[in-house]
Order: structure tokens, then C-alpha cells, then sequence
């Protein structure tokens, strides 16, 4: 058990887990009282890490999946010294404050990834297992040998994402994973009982997963330690730690609540509850100087720690020009000369073309991962060499993530913000649906992952409109910090390619199934503009036909077809609206005139064109099935088509 000193400052954690919810008006604070213990235990006598130097590679990595419950980490990093003030504290939830309602990376110090959507969490500890044992692997213990730990409740169990992720921890046979389940019964709605009744720790034995059953040891530091030591000792499989608390503890009424779930205390509560806990009833986030030194001797031992690796990492020989290529998950100088280069008029799928981007620069960008959901060769995934990550070859960097495309983009989101690998996952764009809640903590984590969304259109063809994607472009520009690219052809596809690996944060990149024809003008580096003129007219033109991916080639056709008939026609690629918003007003003003008649031709939604075309040839329906040629020509999206749209809109015509 804890002594006095320690015990009072695992009840200064609790009271700071009411008081900042209460002036807030806002937060949860009843799992941050019942494991304040176990935050107390990870934080000063496990985990290795360094608070002056929260972003030291070789640190232990920890997750707060259940990220409702942040004031329990935001306490921790008050206390221990990471830079968090008791200003901070007491601005929980606040505008501007680095104290938000769910713990943000990038934004908190020592907060290694953004949580709250439940089950998030939990998916990016399996990435981050499989960065550290990869990098590992690949360079040796030396400089990489670290532990992740896990937190996680009912609620990331429930949510589908987690039992993508346990699933393919155990099949990967993923040690030094280190999970405790917060197994507390209470949820917002009562009882969990109302809604679960499984038996966790059986299902994770069938996933392969060692677990540890220690029963009501929640208030028990020593069984707590031990537990966690025992499962750091696995090397062969992640570990499941079931501990039983009472969310709320010790609070007289409202110990094992669901009002102690998701509402502050009252001011009556929380005066109760601090004389049980012997805090003085009347000062809210009262840190005495014992409590506070205390904590802070993390610093030092932390240090000692980091310094010891700063010496192995001195001495070690391996290479180090590569580690820290991985390190900064960046190509070596003039990287991009290995990318392939297409001659106009051959005919690719712009899938096909990523998977040669990707084989051609696998040695000079180091760090790259990649690997599909259950589509490996479909999306240009598949690698050539690397090897397949496995239990046997833990330095494969051939992922086989399976039908799990919402796990596949939690677990990407942890080995990017993990750091030292660039994780690249594909699946049929259509099915990018399955991964939205991942790709859109992506965006505001700006986790440095790459999307190989594929089968973009109703060109996929026969599989009909259940596999052909029509909203999903649409919902991608629309996400914030997410830069989508949809390449024309082989050439844009490459320069598509290394803006994703340069870039910061994710990009999505989205890919046809069948072929198309390399252009004339589009292996000159512009896609980086976001839009360009790739077919000008002769003087100032009478109509922009604006297009993305495969309908580009319609439009350079049509325009032709326009030409002969006395159209001055101007053909605009736009790959990326994300990246043309970056350019200067008189940049996009010079490629979209706004005094010119402009059209848009997509095989997606309508969605968001209004801002640039002044109508559009798109898609405002399901598609059908059929082949993609036949289900492309049936929907308009031909050269005759584009050529009627135009000139219905030269003579006044408007709209879709």
C-alpha cells in the first residue's frame, strides 16, 4: 500500500479531479478519483519518461483512451512536472486553455495522442506497439525499448474500432503492449449491465491477449505495480490487466453513480468527500509542497534515464543516418529523383502508378509502412521487399491489416504519432466510410499518415453502387487539415506521392481503378499548385472546363471538340482544393478567371463546386452496375456530354 505521503498525493489527484470540473461546470470526474491510484504508480515507480523532455524517442508511451476522464492525465502532468501549471488546472475546458475538454496532441504536453471518441484510443496503442518493436527490430534495443501503456473502459471495448485493434494486437503477437481495463460497470445511461454483458477478459484470450484478472485493486498501489509489471514482462503477446473500481470512490453519495460519469460534483459532495479523503474541506486545488516535490523527483530520475540512453545511442554504430531519416519521417535529400516518370499517351491506373511510387522509393524513404485492408494489391499498397510484419519478422514493413478498415486508421494514427514510420493504408475509397472517425482524429492531430483511397469513381464498374463512391469527396474536403489529391494520371500521381510524403499531416490520395491516359503537361511539378492550366486557348478563353482525376482526359477531349467549333477553351487540372486554397488571390484568379463562363466535370457529388465552377457535370445520384465504361458513359461523363454541358451553359444554361 501507499505510504502517508504518497496516499496524500493520490488524494491531492482526486481532489484536483473535482474542483476543475466543478469551476468549469463541466468534465467528468469520477474515473479520474477511482484511478488516481494507478495514474500515481505509472507516473512515479513504471513508466519511464522524462518530463522535461516530453518528446525523448525512446520514452514509455502512454494513452488515455478513455479520454472523457483528462483531468486524471492533465493532474499528472501538473504534478510531475511537464510544464502544465495549477493556472492551467483551473482553466479545464476553458477557451485558449491547455486544458481542453478531451487531451489533444501537440497541443498538451505529454499527451501523445488525441482521445475521446471512444475506442480511438485504444487502436492508436496498438500502432504505437507496432512502431516500437519494428523500430526495435530494425535498429536494436540500443536506441529503441520501450513500453506502451494503455487505458481504457467499458466504452472502448464496446465501440467496434477496439475489437478491430485487439484482434490484430494478438494475431500480431504485440508484447511491451500493456492495457488496464477500467472495468467500473457505470456508464452514462446506468448500470453497463443495461447494455454489456460479455465476458472481456475471455474475449481477449480468444484474441490472443495474456490477461490479468486483480479484481477490486484499485486503491491497492502494490497490487498495482505488480500487475504491471507482470504484464511488462510479456514479450510474445499484448496484456489485458481487468481491474475492478468504483467510479467516484470515495464520494459518499455518489460512489458507484452514472451521475459520477459525466457531471461535475456538487459543491455539498465535494466538501464530503475531501474530509474523507482528508483534504482541507473549503480550498479548492490545494497542493501542498510535499505532495508537489514529491512528484517532481521525475524529473531528475527521468533525466537520469534519458541520459543513459543519450549514451547508448553515442555509442551505438548502426546506422544512424537512416534512424534519423525514420525519426523525422522524411525521404533522404533529393528523394523524389527516384520516382518514376510516364510518357504521355501510356495508360495506367493511377492505383497501379502509386504501388510503382511506392516500390521505386521504398530505400529512400525509410520510414514508410504500408499495407491495405484486406486490398493490399487492389489499392497499390503491396510492397515488393520489406518483408510482412509478423510475429516471426517484427521489422516487415508489409502491414496485412485485414477487414478492418476502421481499425486500420486508429492503428495508423498511432504509428505516425508514435513516431520513426510514415504508415501508408488502402482500402476502395468507397469503404473510407468505415475509417471516418480515425481519419478525422488524423486531421486534427495532424498525424503524418498517407491514404491510398482507390476504386474512386463509378468507374469501378460492376460491384455496382454499393462499392462506387459518390458523397465521400465531398466529406473529405470538408475536413479540416485533411489535403485530398485526386491525380489525373500516372505523372500528377507521383507528384501526388511525395506531397503526401513531404507534407505534414495526412493526406488522402484518391485513385482510379482503371486506366488512364498519361496527359501532355502533367509531369511539370504543378499538382503542388493544387490547380494549374494544363490546356490553354489561343488568347483570352470564352470557357474553363475544370477536372479532377480520370474526368481530366474527358476534358482535354471536349475541349478539343470545342476548339473546332470556335470555343476558345481552357482545361484546368485541379487535383487538390486544398492545396490551390494555399496559393496566393492572384494565383487561383489567374487559373479560375472569374469573369469566364467555368465548368466542372467530377464523377462525385456537386458538393462544395458552387465556390469554383459555374455549374457542373457531376454526380448527384447513386451509380450502377455495370462496366465502369458503360456506368462513366450512361452518367455523362463523356466528351459529348461536357461539350453539350458547355455550350447549354455559353447560351445562359446554369446549374448541375
Amino acid at each position: 500500500m501507499a505510504d502517508d505521503l504518497e496516499q496524500l498525493g493520490i488524494n491531492v489527484i482526486r481532489g484536483l479531479a473535482m474542483d476543475a470540473p466543478r469551476k468549469a461546470s463541466s468534465g467528468h470526474s469520477g474515473t479520474a478519483m477511482a484511478l488516481a491510484p494507478l495514474a500515481h504508480v505509472l507516473f512515479t515507480k513504471v513508466m519511464r519518461h522524462d518530463p522535461s523532455a516530453p518528446d525523448w524517442p525512446d520514452r514509455d508511451r502512454f494513452v488515455l483512451s478513455c479520454g472523457h476522464a483528462s483531468i486524471l492525465l492533465y493532474s499528472m502532468l501538473h504534478l510531475t512536472g511537464y510544464g502544465l501549471t495549477l493556472d492551467d488546472i483551473k482553466a479545464f475546458r476553458q477557451w485558449g486553455s491547455r486544458t481542453p475538454g478531451h487531451p489533444e496532441v501537440h497541443h498538451t504536453p505529454g499527451v501523445e495522442v488525441t482521445t475521446g471518441p471512444l475506442g480511438q484510443g485504444f487502436a492508436n496503442g496498438v500502432g504505437m506497439g507496432i512502431a516500437e518493436r519494428w523500430l526495435r527490430a530494425r535498429f536494436s534495443p540500443e536506441v529503441c525499448d520501450h513500453h506502451t501503456f494503455v487505458i481504457c473502459s467499458d466504452g472502448d471495448l464496446e465501440e467496434g474500432i477496439s475489437h478491430e485493434a485487439a484482434s490484430m494486437a494478438g494475431h500480431l503477437g504485440l508484447g511491451r503492449l500493456v492495457y488496464v481495463y477500467d472495468d467500473n460497470h457505470i456508464s452514462i445511461d446506468g448500470p453497463t449491465e443495461l447494455a454489456l454483458s460479455d465476458d472481456a477478459g475471455t474475449r481477449f484470450e480468444g484474441y490472443h491477449w495474456h490477461v490479468d484478472r486483480i479484481g477490486e485493486a484499485f486503491n491497492d498501489t502494490a497490487a498495482l505495480e505488480a500487475a504491471l509489471r507482470r504484464a511488462m514482462a510479456v514479450e510474445d503477446q499484448p496484456s489485458l490487466i481487468i481491474l475492478r473500481s468504483h467510479i467516484g470512490w470515495p464520494a459518499p453519495n455518489l460512489t458507484d453513480s452514472p451521475k459520477a460519469h459525466g457531471d461535475p460534483f456538487p459543491p455539498d459532495e465535494i466538501r464530503a468527500t475531501k474530509e474523507i479523503l482528508g483534504l482541507p474541506p473549503d480550498e479548492d486545488f490545494w497542493v501542498p509542497d510535499e505532495v508537489l516535490a514529491m512528484y517532481r523527483e521525475c524529473i531528475p530520475r527521468g533525466q537520469a534515464m534519458r541520459a543513459e540512453w543519450d549514451e547508448r545511442i553515442a555509442a551505438w554504430t548502426g546506422d544512424r543516418a537512416t534512424w534519423e531519416l525514420c525519426l523525422a519521417g522524411r525521404g533522404a535529400a533529393g528523394w523524389q529523383a527516384k520516382l518514376p516518370v510516364w510518357e504521355p499517351g501510356e495508360e495506367l491506373a493511377t492505383r497501379v502508378a502509386v504501388n510503382h511510387c511506392i516500390n521505386a522509393t521504398l530505400d529512400v524513404v525509410p520510414s514508410l509502412i504500408a499495407g491495405g485492408a484486406d486490398l493490399t494489391g487492389n489499392t497499390g499498397t503491396k510492397l515488393n521487399e520489406g518483408g510482412v510484419q509478423s510475429r516471426e519478422n517484427p521489422a516487415g514493413r508489409q502491414i496485412y491489416y485485414g477487414i478492418r478498415e476502421h481499425g486500420m486508421g486508429g492503428v495508423m494514427n498511432g504509428l505516425a504519432l508514435h513516431g520513426g514510420t510514415v504508415p501508408v493504408g488502402g482500402t476502395f475509397f468507397n469503404f473510407s466510410d468505415y475509417m471516418r472517425g480515425a481519419v478525422r482524429l488524423a486531421a486534427l492531430s495532424e498525424a503524418h499518415v498517407i491514404y491510398s483511397w482507390t476504386h474512386d469513381s463509378v468507374g469501378l464498374g460492376e460491384d455496382g453502387p454499393t462499392h462506387q463512391p459518390v458523397e465521400q469527396l465531398a466529406a473529405m474536403r470538408a475536413t479540416p487539415q485533411l489535403c485530398v489529391i485526386r491525380p489525373a494520371d500516372p505523372n500528377e500521381t507521383a507528384q501526388a506521392y511525395a506531397i503526401a510524403v513531404d507534407r505534414n499531416g495526412p493526406t488522402a490520395l484518391i485513385l482510379t481503378r482503371q486506366a488512364v491516359p498519361t496527359l501532355a503537361g502533367t509531369g511539370d511539378g504543378r499538382v503542388a499548385m493544387g490547380a494549374y492550366v494544363l490546356v490553354d486557348a489561343d488568347g483570352p478563353p470564352r470557357l474553363v472546363l475544370i477536372g479532377t482525376g480520370s474526368e481530366v482526359s474527358v476534358c482535354v477531349e471536349a475541349a478539343r471538340r470545342l476548339v473546332a467549333d470556335g470555343v476558345a477553351t481552357r482545361v484546368v487540372s485541379m487535383p487538390s482544393w486544398e492545396l490551390f486554397e494555399e496559393q496566393s488571390e492572384a494565383y487561383r484568379r489567374s487559373v479560375l478567371p472569374v469573369d469566364v463562363p467555368r465548368l466542372s466535370v467530377e464523377a462525385a457529388s456537386s458538393v462544395g463546386w458552387a465556390r469554383y465552377a459555374s455549374a457542373s457535370v457531376a454526380l448527384d445520384r447513386f451509380g450502377a452496375s455495370a462496366p465502369g465504361s458503360v456506368a462513366l458513359a450512361n452518367l455523362g461523363f463523356t466528351p459529348e456530354n461536357v461539350v453539350g454541358r458547355a455550350n447549354d451553359l455559353l447560351r445562359g444554361g446554369a446549374g448541375t
